[in-house]
C-alpha cells in the first residue's frame, strides 16, 4: 500500500503556518507526484475544534499526508480516524523542537520517550485504514542520537514509513544537516525513508541522496520562495532533465499569485499579513533587496503590495 502510494523521490516537508492549502496547491501545480504534507495540526486542537480550514484540500492534493501532534495515544488515534476522510496517510510529528512544544512532552520531546512513541504508533495504526508515517530527528541532544534504535521501534510498532530531519532537538534548524548519518538508520530499517533537512536546490537534493542512501528527500524551507524546486528536483531524478530555477521575474509572479490566493482564502487584512512571512524568499538576490522588503512589510493592501513589486520588474 505504501508504495502505491509513494511514487515520487520527493515530499513537501510539514510546516507549521506554512504549508497551507495555497502553497500545497502551488507545489502541487508543479509536482503531479510528490507527496504533500500538511501543516502539523495538534491533537488537542483537532479535538476540541474539529479543525476548521486547516483541513482543506482540493482533490488534486493526493497524494497528502496529514500530520498530528500530540501525547495521549487515544487522543491521536481518535484524530487520525476523523481525518481518514481527508488523507492518504497519517503522519505523527515526533522531531517538532519548538519549545512549546516540547515542554508538553510532543514534538521531538517524544524521542526522550520510545515506549509512549511506540504506544502512539500502536494505537493509530490499528484506529485506521491508512498508511502511517512518523517525522523525527537524529535525536534530542548530540548526547543522545538515538535515531537508528527509535527508527526500529517505530517500525515494529508499525509504522510504515519515516521522514528524518538531519538535525538534533537542540540543533533547532541552525548547523549543517548531517546527511550520512541517515544512511545508518536506512541499513537497519525496512520500511521506506526520505530525508529531509538542507535540500535547496536539484544539487543538494542529489548530494543528499548520495550521502543518506534515503528513498526520498523532503523538502521543506527550499519550497519557500521556490515552489518549482520539488517538481524540478522530482524531474531531474526520474528524467535527469535539468530545469532551472526561477527568475527573479518569475518568482515575483509567484509571489504575486500566493498573495492573490491567501486573500481569496483569508481575507484580504489577513492575507497579505499571511504572506508576509515568506517575502524574504521571494524576494532576494538584487540590489536593493533588503529596503525593498522593509518596506513592502509595512503595507498591508494587496493592491499597493501589487504596485510596490511592479517597479521591481521595471527595474
Amino acid at each position: 500500500m505504501i508504495k502505491d502510494l509513494i511514487k515520487s523521490k520527493v515530499s513537501l516537508a510539514p510546516m507549521a503556518g506554512i504549508t497551507d492549502y495555497v502553497l500545497r496547491s502551488l507545489v502541487r501545480e508543479n509536482s503531479e507526484n510528490a507527496l504533500l504534507t500538511t501543516e502539523m495540526i495538534s491533537s488537542e486542537f483537532l479535538t476540541q475544534s474539529k479543525g476548521g480550514d486547516i483541513l482543506e484540500r482540493a482533490e488534486n492534493h493526493s497524494p497528502i499526508s496529514y500530520q498530528l501532534s500530540g501525547h495521549k495515544p487515544k487522543m491521536i488515534a481518535d484524530c487520525a480516524k476523523y481525518l481518514e476522510k481527508y488523507a492518504d496517510m497519517i503522519d505523527i510529528n515526533m522531531g517538532c523542537p519548538v519549545n512549546k512544544v516540547v515542554k508538553g512532552t510532543d514534538g521531538c520531546a517524544l524521542m526522550r520517550n520510545a515506549d509512549l512513541a511506540q504506544e502512539i504508533v500502536k494505537e493509530v495504526k490499528s484506529n485506521i485504514n491508512l498508511p502511517l508515517s512518523v517525522k523525527f530527528r537524529l535525536g534530542y541532544t548530540f548526547d543522545e542520537l538515538n535515531y537508528v534504535e527509535f527508527g526500529q521501534k517505530m517500525q515494529e510498532a508499525g509504522a510504515d514509513f519515516i521522514t528524518i530531519h538531519a538535525r538534533t532537538r537542540s540543533q533547532m534548524y541552525g548547523g549543517k544537516a548531517d546527511w550520512k548519518k541517515i544512511a545508518e538508520l536506512k541499513h537497519n530499517v525496512d520500511i521506506p525513508v526520505f530525508a529531509n533537512g538542507d535540500v535547496v536546490s536539484i544539487e543538494t537534493a542529489v548530494q543528499c541522496l548520495e550521502d543518506s542512501e534515503a528513498d526520498g528527500v523532503a523538502v521543506g524551507r527550499g519550497a519557500l520562495g521556490d515552489v518549482t524546486l520539488i517538481g524540478r528536483i522530482e524531474k531531474y531524478l526520474s528524467a535527469g532533465e535539468y530545469l532551472p530555477p526561477p527568475t527573479l521575474e518569475e518568482k515575483i509572479e509567484t509571489l504575486k499569485d500566493h498573495l492573490k490566493r491567501e486573500v481569496d482564502l483569508r481575507g484580504e487584512n489577513v492575507g497579505v499579513k499571511f504572506c508576509r512571512k515568506f517575502y524574504p524568499y521571494y524576494l532576494n538576490g538584487f540590489q536593493g533587496a533588503s529596503k525593498l522588503r522593509g518596506e513592502i512589510v509595512l503595507i498591508d493592501n494587496l493592491k499597493d503590495v501589487f504596485k510596490k513589486l511592479d517597479t521591481i520588474i521595471i527595474r
